[in-house]
């Protein structure tokens, strides 16, 4: 798996978007175990602090769960709870930059939802 970490967002962010990627895609099933802290370090080579840190935020968000001595653990619900806070982020986020940028430009809505037809068929 080949990751290249940005200077956009922290890396335990990015830590934390891998493994709900990897949760959206299936790579990780309901109650299956994830990589470990010293797996995760070694395979992306990253600091195991930063690692711990972003597994705590998935478990803050109710994504991962612990089971004590023997790791990670994906949530009933995780994905409904990644795709939920997702889909939040693409409306408050993504579309207002969009939207914003459109205006600039001088960009209707129609014109936007034409060009999104076109890119999804590309």
């Amino acid at each position: 798996m080949n990751v290249t970490f940005d200077d956009k967002q922290p890396i335990f962010q990015q830590v934390a978007d891998i493994i709900e990627d990897d949760i959206l895609n299936g790579t990780y099933r309901v109650d299956e175990q994830i990589l470990s802290v010293a797996q995760f370090s070694q395979l992306f080579q990253v600091n195991p602090a930063t690692v711990v840190k972003g597994f705590g935020l998935l478990v803050n968000e109710g994504i991962l769960y612990k089971r004590r001595g023997l790791g990670m653990y994906v949530a009933a619900d995780a994905k409904q709870r990644i795709q939920s806070k997702r889909r939040e982020r693409l409306y408050k986020e993504l579309l207002s930059d969009l939207m914003n940028e459109a205006d600039k430009l001088g960009v209707t809505s129609e014109e936007l939802i034409n060009m999104i037809k076109q890119w999804r068929k590309e």
